[in-house]
C-alpha cells in the first residue's frame, strides 16, 4: 500500500518540479528500485536475526528515507543539469529499493504459500490506489509522499509485534504518530513544499491546490498584475477579471476582435459549447457577442469550482455563476459523446496542459480531443449551420494547425462531405517575430456544410476589422500549406513529403502534439534547438528515447546485482535459463496490457483520474484474486498453467477488439454504471493475469531453488523496460497494438512452460 502510494505520488511530484515527461520516468525509478531491493533482500536474509526483526528494521528506516528523497528533489534549486538528475534518480530510487526488499523477503520467505502473500501484496496495492485520490485532494502531492512514510512505520509496527518485540513496536507507533502530525502541520505550514519548478523560483502564488492530474496556482504577474491560473507551474490560462457590463473599448476589442472571436462574429448570438474554457476569455466573448446558452467543460474541478466558481470567484467577477452559462466537470470528449444536444459554435482554444495524471506521462487527457474520432463527435453534434473552432500555435511552416485540417478532411469525409476545402477557414494572430518563435496562433473554422458567400463576405469584413492575417479561405490560399492539405487528391504521399508529420491521428494513436517525421528523429534528438518552441512541444520525442536508454541502463544494474551482490552467476543448469525467459514475458506483458487500458478507457469513464482508479484499482483487486486462488485452480499441473496463459491472450485480444465499439456504445451511462463496466470487462484478463506470477515462481523454487532471485531481477527488469516500451509502442504503433502485444507476450510464456516441461518433471522427480 505505501510503495503504490509513493509511486503515484512521486508521478505528480516529477510533472510539476521537473516535466511531465519525467513523471512516467519515477514509474521506472520505482520498478528499478524494487527490482533492485529484491536481489539485496538475500543478503538481508543472510544476515543473523528474526525474520520479523528485519522486516520492522527495513520498515522503520523506510519510513524516514522518503521523506529525504522527497526534501532532496524539492530543493534543487533552479539548476536542472544532467548530474542534478542522475542524483534525482538516485535518492528517488532508494524508498523503493527498501520497499523491493522488504516484499522480496517476505515473498520469498513464505514461498510454500506464495499465491496468498501475493494476493495480500496486490490488494495492498489496490488500497495505496484508493487512497491516493483523497490523499492528493485535501493535503496535496509533498504531504502525500509523507503519507506513504506513515504507512512504513505502521508496518514496522506490525512486523516488530509479530517478533514479539514490545519497545520496537511502542517506537514504531510513536514515529507513525509524529510523522501524522508532521504532515497535518506541514499542510499548513508549507515547511517542505514545492519552491522551484522547471528551474524556476515560484513566486506570487495566491491560492494553490493539488489533485491527482495537476497543481494549480494562482498568480499574479509581476509585469501588467494579470492573474493566471497556473497548471504544474507550466501551462497557464488568464482570468477574464473584466466587468462584462461596463467594458473600455480597448477591453471589448480585446475581447471581440482576437482569432478566438471568429466563431462569435461568423454566428452572434450562437448556442456554444466550449471546451477547456479554463479562466472564462471564450466564454467572455460568447456573452459579449450575444450568446445567452453557453456550457463550458472543464476536466479540471480545481479550476473550476474553486478558482472559479468558489473562493477565487471574485477574480473573474462571477462570470460562470452569470444566467444562461453552465460549466460541467468532465472530459471534454466524453461530454460530447454522450450529449444529445445540438450547438452552433463549438470551440477549444490552445487547450493543452503539459500535466500528466497520477498514472504517468502520456496518458494527456487533452490528447483525445484532437483526433478524427473527436472531430467526427464535434461535427455530429453541431446544427447544419454550426462552426468547430480551435485555435492552435502557428509556426512555418505550420504544424498543429494544419494537422487539424487532415483530422478535419477524413472526419467531414465521415460525414459524406468530400470537398473540405469549401469547408475550412483559417486566420492568424500574431507577429512575424511570435511566428518564427513560441508561435502566433492561428484560429480554425470547420463547418458542418460548406461555407456560403455570405459567410466568406462576414469573415472578410472581421479579418479587416480585427486586423488579422488571412491564412486560408476557401476562395483564397489553395497553394499553401493549408490548401493543399485539403485539396492533395493524394493525401498520403503529401504528408509523406511534408517536412513535419501532420498526418491524421486517431484515438487508437492520440499523439496530436508529435510532428516529428519518423525520418527526421536523429536529426531532431541529436541537433535541435533545445530553446526553440519546436523543442518544447516535441519533447517527448527525445525524452522517449533516453526513457528507453534509462530503462535500459536500470535492466542491466539489476541484471548486474546478483553476482556483484551475491556471488552468483546466470544457472547453467538445462533449462534453467530458458524457463527464466517465462517472468520476462509475463512482466513485460502485465504493464503493456495496464498502460494501454489506462489510456483506452479515459474517455469511457470521462476523466484520467477516474481511468487510473477503476483499471488500476480492478487490475490489483482482480490479480491478487487469481493469485489467491492460483493454487487451487493450477497447482502442480503445467497444462492447467499453459490454459491460464492461454486465456490471459485470449482475453485480451477481445478487449482489444471490442473494448472500443463497447465503451462508445455505452458512454451516456452514468459513471457509476461505467465504473463497474469497467471492472466487469477488465476483470477477467486480470484474474488469470494473477496466476502466472506465483505459479512460476513455485515450479521455479523446485526446478532450481537459487535462480529464484535471478526470477525477481527478470522481472522487475521487464517491468522498467515494459514501462518505457508502452509508450514507445502506442505512439508508433497504437493503443490497440499495445494491448495485443502485452497478450501475445503471455503466449510467449506459455511456449516456455511447454518447451521446459519435461526437464523439470525429470528434475523434480
Amino acid at each position: 500500500m505505501a510503495t503504490l502510494l509513493l509511486e503515484l505520488a512521486m508521478t505528480r511530484i516529477f510533472s510539476v518540479v521537473f516535466y511531465y515527461h519525467f513523471a512516467f520516468l519515477a514509474i521506472s525509478i520505482a520498478l528499478f528500485g524494487l527490482g533492485a531491493g529484491g536481489v539485496f533482500s538475500y543478503v538481508v536474509a543472510a544476515q543473523r536475526g528474526t525474520l520479523f526483526a528485519k522486516l520492522g528494521r527495513l520498515s522503520l528506516i523506510n519510513a524516514v528515507v522518503p521523506i529525504a528523497s522527497l526534501y532532496f528533489i524539492l530543493t534543487r534549486g533552479t539548476e536542472l543539469s544532467n548530474t542534478t538528475l542522475a542524483a534525482v534518480y538516485f535518492f528517488s530510487a532508494l524508498p523503493f529499493f527498501l520497499a523491493g526488499a522488504i516484499v522480496s523477503l517476505a515473498i520469498s520467505e513464505t514461498i510454500e504459500r506464495v499465491d496468498r502473500v501475493y494476493f495480500f501484496d496486490l490488494a495492498g496495492a489496490a488500497g495505496g490506489c484508493l487512497l491516493l485520490i483523497p490523499l492528493l485532494n485535501n493535503v496535496g502531492g509533498p504531504n502525500t509522499v509523507m503519507a506513504a512514510a506513515v504507512l512504513f512505520a505502521a508496518g514496522a509496527s506490525v512486523w516488530y509485534n509479530l517478533d514479539g518485540n514490545r519497545t520496537s513496536r511502542a517506537a514504531s507507533v510513536a514515529f507513525a504518530l509524529a510523522l501524522v502530525a508532521l504532515v497535518v502541520l506541514n499542510a499548513k505550514q508549507h515547511w517542505i513544499d514545492v519552491r522551484y519548478a522547471k528551474g524556476q523560483e515560484l513566486a506570487n502564488e495566491m491560492m494553490v491546490k493539488w489533485n491527482t492530474f495537476s497543481r494549480i496556482a494562482v498568480v499574479k504577474e509581476k509585469s501588467g498584475g494579470q492573474i493566471q491560473i497556473v497548471i504544474d507551474a507550466d501551462a497557464s490560462t488568464g482570468i477574464f477579471d473584466f466587468p462584462l457590463e461596463a467594458l473600455s473599448p480597448g477591453q471589448k476589442e480585446n475581447l471581440t476582435l482576437q482569432g478566438p472571436s471568429f466563431p462569435y462574429q461568423m454566428r452572434p448570438g450562437a448556442k456554444t459549447l466550449i471546451i477547456g474554457p479554463g479562466g472564462g476569455w471564450d466564454v467572455a466573448r460568447a456573452v459579449t457577442l450575444g450568446s445567452r446558452d453557453i456550457t463550458g467543460v472543464e476536466i479540471n474541478p480545481i479550476i473550476a469550482n474553486n478558482v472559479m466558481r468558489g473562493e477565487m470567484a471574485w477574480m473573474s467577477k462571477g462570470l460562470y455563476k452569470r444566467p444562461g452559462i453552465k460549466i460541467e466537470v468532465e472530459d471534454g470528449r466524453s461530454f460530447v459523446r454522450r450529449s444529445t444536444e445540438k450547438y452552433t459554435v463549438l470551440q477549444a482554444t490552445l487547450v493543452d496542459t503539459w500535466a500528466s495524471t497520477a498514472a504517468g506521462a502520456f496518458a494527456l487527457s487533452e490528447n483525445n480531443l484532437y483526433t478524427t474520432d473527436a472531430f467526427f463527435d464535434y461535427l455530429s453534434h453541431l446544427n447544419d449551420d454550426g462552426v468547430l473552432a480551435i485555435t492552435r500555435w502557428g509556426f512555418e511552416p505550420p504544424r498543429e494547425s494544419v494537422r487539424l485540417l487532415t483530422l478535419a478532411r477524413e472526419a467531414l469525409a465521415q460525414l459524406g462531405q468530400h470537398e473540405p476545402w469549401k469547408h475550412v477557414m483559417v486566420v492568424r494572430e500574431g507577429s512575424k517575430q511570435e511566428l518564427e518563435g513560441w508561435g502566433a496562433r492561428d484560429t480554425v473554422l470547420i463547418s458542418r456544410k460548406p461555407f456560403t458567400d455570405d459567410d466568406l463576405n462576414r469573415a472578410e469584413r472581421f479579418i479587416s476589422d480585427a486586423r488579422l492575417q488571412t491564412v486560408y479561405l476557401p476562395t483564397t490560399g489553395a497553394t499553401n500549406a493549408f490548401g493543399q492539405a485539403l485539396r492533395a487528391k493524394d493525401l498520403d504521399a503529401w504528408l509523406e513529403n511534408y517536412p513535419f508529420d501532420v498526418s491524421p491521428v486517431d484515438d487508437n494513436r492520440p499523439f496530436f502534439f508529435y510532428t516529428v517525421q519518423p525520418r527526421d528523429l536523429w536529426e531532431f534528438i541529436t541537433a535541435m534547438n533545445k530553446d526553440s518552441a519546436d523543442y518544447k512541444i516535441n519533447r517527448a520525442v527525445p525524452m522517449l528515447f533516453s526513457l528507453v536508454g534509462v530503462s535500459l541502463l536500470a535492466t542491466l544494474i539489476i541484471l548486474a546485482l546478483p553476482p556483484i551482490v551475491l556471488g552468483t552467476k546466470l544457472p547453467r543448469e538445462k533449462g534453467v535459463l530458458q524457463f527464466l525467459m517465462y517472468f520476462l514475458c509475463i512482466g513485460v506483458g502485465y504493464i503493456l496490457i495496464q498502460v494501454a487500458l489506462i489510456q483506452k478507457f479515459v474517455l469511457f469513464l470521462g476523466h484520467p483520474t477516474y481511468a487510473l482508479t477503476v483499471i488500476v484499482f480492478s487490475m490489483l483487486v482482480s490479480s491478487g484474486l487469481g493469485s489467491a486462488m492460483s493454487g487451487r485452480f493450477i497447482g502442480n499441473n503445467d497444462g492447467k498453467l499453459m490454459r491460464a496463459l492461454a486465456a490471459v491472450t485470449a482475453l485480451v485480444i477481445i478487449l482489444a477488439i471490442v473494448a472500443a465499439k463497447v465503451t462508445g456504445a455505452l458512454v451516456g451511462l452514468p459513471l457509476s454504471v461505467k465504473a463497474l463496466l469497467t471492472i466487469a470487462l477488465i476483470a477477467p484478463a486480470g484474474f488469470m493475469m494473477g496466476m502466472p506470477f506465483p505459479q512460476g515462481l513455485a515450479r521455479l523454487e523446485k526446478f532450481h531453488h537459487p535462480s529464484v532471485r535471478w526470477a525477481w531481477s527478470l522481472n522487475a527488469a521487464s517491468s522498467v523496460l515494459g514501462s518505457g516500451g508502452a509508450i514507445f509502442l502506442a505512439i508508433y504503433l497504437g493503443l490497440r497494438e499495445t494491448l495485443l502485444v502485452g497478450g501475445l507476450l503471455y503466449l510467449g510464456a506459455l511456449i516456455v512452460v511447454k518447451t521446459t516441461q519435461r526437464i523439470r518433471s525429470e528434475h523434480v522427480a
